[in-house]
């Protein structure tokens, strides 16, 4: 039997199948990212709730796992090697995911390297320019009587949109008729934009008739209803 008591995070999330892949975790854009693509894949895994409402992600057991207190976080037992491997990063999650199982991302270097190229995309511009004009149009960042600083996000989050809707003419995914990883990290964070973050208006959302139509076949994946809700929300 696999023993994962080394990792001091198993000290406050005991692994009840030490076997599996276990993934702590929140159904955030960023964490469902990581639950639907381990629902996609069909590997077995264990969810652990990271609850903020009780700063989980500060203690020194999650910190041990990963030292910027974020999720999602992984540890695959069966890693490189047979060894136990801890990882963090939900972008380097899926790669290694895609890479272990051979899944959604293709095999032919050129397209493997577009496909991560738009996944880096929204690593390093969908996600925080998102994550921001959510704060500045629905939290404590409303109040502010600047709106300099909501405007910015909102014209950089239109031409991030705008860039999806050229890239998706014409195309069923981001990378074609391939569903990838890049399609994973991609439409929780729009999702979340027109729905949690009730700012579709705000950004003329229905001014992407691509984002929209690609956005409802991604919904619509059995794989992503379930992994939207993993770990529970209400747990």
């Amino acid at each position: 039997m696999t023993d994962l008591s080394s990792f001091p995070i198993t000290k406050r999330w005991p692994a009840q199948h030490p076997d599996r892949i276990q993934l702590y975790s929140l159904p955030t854009p960023n964490g469902v990212k990581v639950s639907i693509m381990l629902e996609e894949t069909g590997l077995p895994y264990e969810a652990h709730r990271v609850g903020f409402e009780n700063n989980d992600q500060l203690t020194p057991e999650f910190l041990s796992l990963n030292p910027n207190n974020k999720i999602p976080a992984i540890i695959d037992p069966n890693g490189p090697g047979g060894k136990p491997l801890p990882l963090f990063e939900s972008g380097a999650i899926l790669l290694y995911l895609a890479d272990k199982t051979g899944k959604f991302i293709p095999s032919d270097p050129a397209a493997r390297y577009e496909t991560i190229q738009w996944l880096m995309f929204q690593m390093g511009g969908v996600g925080p320019m998102f994550g921001q004009l959510g704060f500045f149009h629905k939290f404590a960042g409303k109040e502010y009587e600047d709106k300099r600083p909501r405007d910015r996000y909102v014209a950089e989050s239109r031409r991030l949109l705008g860039v999806l809707e050229n890239r998706l003419q014409g195309q069923d995914w981001i990378m074609g008729k391939d569903y990838t990883i890049a399609d994973m990290a991609t439409w929780p964070w729009v999702r979340n934009l027109v729905g949690f973050y009730e700012a579709g208006e705000i950004v003329g959302f229905k001014d992407f008739p691509n984002l929209a139509r690609v956005l409802a076949a991604f919904a619509a994946r059995p794989a992503v209803a379930k992994g939207l809700d993993i770990p529970p929300r209400n747990a």
